[in-house]
This record gives structure tokens, sequence and C-alpha cells, in this order.
């Protein structure tokens, strides 16, 4: 696939700002000002301002001599690149690979982006449109390099699509200041007669080399396309994502459906190609307005059954507020995992926890109610009650040690027991009567006890007599005494809940 870069120029950047916060702006000339070195010197000017010779880097007193009305602003100095990175988030509706390009432009990787508008020239054009649009003064231009696209856009008001075969041709005209040199070899280039880049190309490298350093060769060769120059994206591409940008704005939850399931089909495709089931998936909505709407799920082992992936999206759909229309869907999956197909058993059914439709079943739930709201816990190797089980940590997650049934345990056990208050006629035997949070509780079954004592590495303390009792309602309860009879410290508990 050949390479193709798109540089996006903003010449009025923090002036374009200014002017959308505040209309009256547009009709007047105006600047931003900034300290350095004792003086006020201007840092951005509109367009008005800088048509009568009012221009960046000017001391703002020439600049109000030249302009008695000047309206002047202050700047702020983190105001370009938080601008610039708001644009470039918007600007991944085009490319997945958007950089900053500071102080006042954008690189994207257009490769293999174009065809979906129809060709480059329909491609720079819709950016340029949409910016403008959002009220941006943008030149931009798409080349083979980003050198040339750099250069291009700033220094060739003509061009917007650089062709491979003018390429070269056009890089030659340019001064060399589209090379994105130091100020001082520019200079120097200047003094001695180089004002285009076609006289650079022709000097030997050696010599260039000796009087300007490597810097001039790298940039040359780069801008060339004979050494590679990579940008670095805002946002890292995630391996397994699929894209698709819409002609005509989706404003309909139909129409989200329809791409949701079209982008479904493609990356279950890839993953199933690759033995790789998803574990978490996002699907961003870039609508025509800048905003991004979101939503997220998780399954609880990995999937690319596209029917299932589905209907967990179709849960949070509601959550999408299309606004005036979405012209972007992405669809990521962050976190992939392998997902061999598992070999069926003959004469055995699919049941237990390795059932497929028990993990459907627990991805629905919860997506639904969220999944803190679903547990599952496996036996610990404790013999205190509240410490004898533990939350796992997944479905697959295979048990140490095994149930206790030896003894009936409550299906309900508190995480902390709270005190009660009990009649029992002699020493060791069942209680007749408790109260639980004001309600007295008759029994009129129960067995026990059985005896758990402290476990001596982990504490000391007293013992705990456990009873299973039932009273008149037919509810059935675990109580513990904590202690001896005899000693006068003993005290009742409530800990868990029968079926």
């Amino acid at each position: 696939m050949p390479k193709r870069y798109v540089s996006i120029w903003f010449r009025y950047l923090a002036t374009d700002l200014h002017s959308l916060c505040q209309p009256q702006l547009k009709s007047i000339p105006f600047v931003l000002r900034s300290p350095s070195h004792g003086r006020m010197l201007i840092t951005s000017s509109n367009a008005i301002a800088e048509s009568k010779g009012v221009c960046q880097g000017m001391v703002l007193a020439d600049a109000r001599a030249i302009i008695p009305e000047l309206q002047v602003l202050d700047d702020r100095p983190d105001l370009k690149e938080k601008l610039l990175t708001k644009l470039a988030e918007w600007c991944i509706c085009f490319s997945p690979i958007v950089a900053i390009d500071l102080p006042d432009g954008l690189l994207l990787d257009a490769s293999g982006c174009t065809h979906l508008w129809g060709g480059d020239q329909n491609y720079v054009n819709d950016i340029g449109k949409k910016l403008h649009a959002r009220g941006y003064d943008a030149k931009v231009v798409i080349a083979d390099t980003i050198g040339v696209a750099w250069g291009t856009a700033r220094f060739n008001r003509k061009y917007q699509v650089v062709s491979t075969n003018d390429h070269l041709s056009i890089l030659q005209t340019l001064p060399p200041e589209a090379l994105r040199l130091e100020n001082e070899t520019v200079e120097r280039l200047h003094k001695l007669g180089l004002h285009k880049i076609q006289q650079i190309i022709k000097a030997p490298r050696a010599s260039l080399r000796r009087r300007f350093g490597q810097d001039i060769i790298t940039k040359l060769n780069r801008a060339i396309g004979t050494e590679i120059e990579t940008i670095v994206p805002i946002m890292p591409v995630e391996p397994y994502q699929e894209r698709l940008p819409c002609i005509e704005p989706i404003a309909t939850r139909v129409g989200i459906e329809i791409v949701l399931e079209e982008l479904l089909k493609t990356l279950c495709g890839r993953l199933t190609n690759e033995q790789l089931g998803l574990r978490t998936s996002i699907l961003k909505c870039y609508r025509i307005d800048g905003k991004i709407e979101q939503v997220d799920i998780v399954t609880s082992r990995p999937s690319h059954n596209i029917k299932h992936l589905f209907q967990l999206f179709e849960l949070k759909l509601q959550n999408i507020d299309p606004g005036l229309g979405i012209e972007l869907f992405l669809l990521e999956a962050p976190r992939v995992e392998d997902h061999l197909p598992s070999q069926e058993k003959m004469w055995e059914g699919s049941v237990g926890l390795e059932d497929v439709r028990l993990a459907e079943l627990l991805d629905r739930l919860g997506n639904k109610i969220g999944t803190q709201s679903i547990h599952r816990y496996l036996p610990d190797e404790h013999y205190w009650p509240e410490r004898s089980v533990k939350l796992a940590n997944s479905l697959q997650e295979k048990p140490i040690i095994s149930w206790r049934v030896d003894e009936p345990r409550p299906v309900q056990l508190l995480h902390t027991p709270e005190p009660i208050e009990v009649t029992a006629p002699i020493p060791d035997y069942p209680p007749m009567l408790f109260i639980y949070k004001g309600k007295e509780h008759r029994i009129v079954h129960a067995d026990g006890p059985e005896r758990i004592e402290q476990e001596w590495w982990l504490q000391q303390g007293q013992h705990r007599d456990y009873y299973r009792v039932e009273d008149e309602e037919g509810n059935r309860y675990w109580l513990f005494r904590l202690g001896h009879y005899h000693d006068k410290s003993y005290k009742w508990f409530l800990h868990g809940f029968f079926a």
C-alpha cells in the first residue's frame, strides 16, 4: 500500500478560536500578546491585522502605531497545544493516525483512507470544508511524504494534492524553510544564494553535511522519500480496530444497529481467523458537531460470536445520543485472548461452568446490571466460616479444595455476625427463643452444637458453638454462642440464613 500523508496548516489558529468565542472580533483587527524580556510581543494576529502589516513577533507598541484601533488580548502559553489536541481528536474521523504538529498544524497518515471518499481530491476537500465550517482557516495538502505535504501546505498556494509523478518537481520549487530546518541554517542558506530546494538537491551531500550538519541531509532524504519518517499519534491505534465513515450522517437507532452489525462481522472475522476472542470492546461514534459518544461491553470469556456481541451492545445503544448525526463509527477490541474451538464429547452435553450458554447469560446480565453485581465464590482453606469462602477471579478459575459437605451450611452467610438476645434453658442446650432486630423468634426445632475453634495461627480468641434452628414461621437460621456458658463474657450471634 503506497504511503500518503496529510499536512493541515492553521494559519490563524489561536485568533480563529477567539473569533469563535467572541464573534465581534471577526470584523476587526486584533492580536494576542505575551511578555518577553521586558517587552510585549505579538504571538498571533488575525487576517485583518496581518493584511495591514501587523504580524507575529512584532513589538506591540509598533503594532499600535500601525493600527491605532488594534484590539489586544492576552495569550495563553498552552492554548495552541490544547486546541490542536481537540482538533486532532476530531480528525480521527478521517484517519486513525493523527499527530499534533506544533505550533500550528496537524499530520495525518492517510494511507488506505482516501478511497473511502472517492480519491485524494475529495478527501482533502472534505477535510478543508469541515474545518472551515467549524470556523478555522486551514490549508490541507496530501503527498507521498510528510516533508512535501508540510512544505506545500505552507509555501505553495496552488496544490492540494501532490501526486507521485509531481512529488520531486514540486519539492524543488519550495524554499529551504519547507525542509523544517533551524532558523540559523535557513539564514545561512539564503546568504549563500540557495533560495530553492532544487539548488540544495544538486549540491554534493558531503559538502552539505560539512557546512550545515547531518540534519539537512536527514530532512532532505525524508522529504524525497528515501528515508522513512514516522509520526506519533495522539491516540495509540488498537491492533483490532474497525472503522466505517458515513457518506451521510446517521441519526437513527436502526442506522446505528446496521453499522454495528457490519463492524462486528468484519472484526469477528479477523478474530476467528487468528483464533482469538475479545474480552472488552468499545464502540465510538464521532458526531458531526465534534462530540464523541461511546459504549463498551465486557465478556466473561473470549468470544467472537457476532449475534451474542451484538446483543450485548444492543443493551447500551440507548445511551448513544446521535445529535445531528454520526459521521464515523469505530469498533475497538482493546483486550483479546486465545479462543480455540472446544472439542465436543460424544454422548455428553455441554453443561456446567464450561457451557457457553452460561457465559453468554452472565455477559448479558453483567452488561445490563454491571459486572460488579455478579459474584462467584470458591472454598478457601480456613475453618472460620467467614474466611472459608473467597471471591473467584473468573468463571474459569478452579477451586483448590472441595466444598465442605459433611455439615449443612447456610445459603446466605453474613459477612459480619450480628448480635442477638437469646434465652436458653441449660448450658450447651439449643436456645428456646432469640430476638433479632427487635423481633422475637420462638424456636421449634434445633440441631447442634457444632464447635469451631479459632485459627491460632491467625489470631487468638474464644471458640464458637453453632446451632441450626427453625422458628414458628418455618424460617431457618444459623446461630452461635461465642465462648463457654460459665464465662460471663459469652455472647450470641446470628451468622446466616438457610433457604
